[in-house]
């Protein structure tokens, strides 16, 4: 196991003796973060948990931060210059994108046959 030295402040210094040898498991779960900000996770979770209709799952639309944050990245991609958080966190946006896209398809006999 590698042995890493680092200056902090007292105060957190006080606090990191105390967590002891759960130190490692902190710091490694501290760099695990989410692709996409929280914010766009609970978008759309409190999309699907509004039990949306059929007509509204097919009207589903990301915002308008999310749209031009993709077309940022699109860009940047296209140019070949995304850093690799960058790129994490144009897959998620492809997953979501293709988690959609099958929601949308389940939801099309639905609008067929109400119509």
């Amino acid at each position: 196991m590698a042995q890493i030295t680092i200056t902090v402040p007292d105060e957190l210094s006080e606090q990191l003796q105390q967590l002891g040898d759960r130190l490692p498991e902190l710091l490694q779960l501290s760099l695990q973060q989410p692709a996409l900000p929280a914010h766009i996770y609970h978008y759309i979770l409190n999309f699907l948990a509004s039990n949306p209709a059929p007509a509204e799952i097919v009207d589903f639309r990301p915002t308008t931060e999310m749209q031009t944050r993709l077309q940022t990245l699109i860009s940047r991609s296209h140019a070949g210059i995304l850093s690799t958080s960058e790129q994490a966190e144009l897959n998620e946006y492809e997953r979501i994108e293709h988690l959609m896209i099958l929601m949308k398809s389940g939801s099309l006999p639905y609008l067929a046959a109400s119509t």
